[in-house]
């Protein structure tokens, strides 16, 4: 394992240990600032010229030629409908990799990388519009900063077909048929959903680590044992309040949560995935997003219970 990968690695650890986010902050024309997870960014580059592929979706603004590979590319502001007045022309290119792909999002200005707490970070208000791909609000250096769902602005500007196929229920066990479902993307959550339905389990919705946590351990004060009601917990990593390692953390720590099967479920790419998994003991990872192999880990979670 290279060095730098290493670095990467330990990088990552620090930022979850202590329960960060790192932030690359840029703003869509208006004074507004806006954040995207930085682990989520390969690259920022001034705007380069873009050109049409067929079979690119209407919502895109082109394609971009970077370093040889042909990257599909969004006007962020227009696609989250913030091109109204107040919005500039986009001069730059966030190069982004999260759910297996690559793609870039056009803004007016880049700003600059902060760490936030991660508690600091506050649900969206449900004011509609822009809100829609929120993930969070908060504020740094008395800046309001609104963090974008990348993963839903993806989603909703270029649908994807599902790769699951018909799936049957899988045999009663006897075993509890409820998983617990924490993540702060909407799209996400709705996904998982539609897989474990179709597997004939039920899933329980959260959106973010501190609430996970704060039901697991009140059904365990209750005399309700978490790993009696629950066959698993499927957890993002990078959430509002609590994030998904420091969620993974905390049920190991909790002599009454400590035995429940964790799969940490995440956008993020890359190898060094793993590590963090082991680091944090997690039990299973699979990163976003293929329903056919959250499906087959589901199902080895399952049979494994009977």
């Amino acid at each position: 394992m290279s060095q730098d990968l290493l670095d990467r690695i330990d990088q990552r650890t620090r930022l979850a240990g202590h329960n960060r986010l790192a932030l690359l902050l840029f703003r869509l024309g208006s004074r507004q600032l806006f954040g995207v997870n930085v682990f989520k960014v390969k690259e920022v580059l001034q705007r380069p010229p873009l050109f049409t592929l067929p079979q690119l979706p209407k919502a895109f603004a082109g394609a971009a030629d970077v370093r040889g590979r042909s990257v599909p590319v969004l006007d962020l502001a227009r696609a989250i409908g913030h091109d109204g007045e107040g919005a500039g022309e986009p001069h730059y290119l966030v190069v982004t990799e999260f759910n297996r792909s690559v793609q870039g999002f056009l803004v007016a200005g880049v700003d600059r990388i902060v760490n936030i707490a991660v508690e600091h970070i506050q649900p969206p208000p449900e004011l509609g519009g822009d809100c829609n791909y929120l993930t969070g609000v908060a504020r740094h250096q008395g800046e309001l900063i609104q963090l974008i769902d990348v993963e839903s602005v993806l989603a909703e500007s270029a649908p994807r077909g599902s790769d699951l196929g018909t799936l049957g229920p899988l045999p009663v066990t006897g075993g509890p048929r409820e998983v617990l479902v924490v993540d702060d993307s909407r799209v996400a959550r709705n996904q998982i959903r539609t897989v474990l339905e179709q597997l004939g389990l039920e899933a329980v919705l959260l959106s973010d680590g501190r609430q996970a946590l704060d039901h697991l351990q009140a059904l365990a004060r209750n005399g309700e044992p978490p790993g009696e009601r629950y066959a698993m917990v499927i957890s993002d990593i990078e959430m509002p309040a609590m994030d998904g390692y420091t969620l993974t953390t905390e049920i190991r720590r909790d002599p009454a949560l400590r035995g429940m099967f964790v799969l940490l479920h995440t956008s993020l790419s890359g190898v060094f995935n793993q590590a963090m998994v082991e680091r944090v003991g997690a039990d299973d990872f699979v990163p976003k997003y293929s329903e056919n192999e959250l499906a087959q880990r589901v199902t080895a979670r399952i049979n494994a219970l009977r």
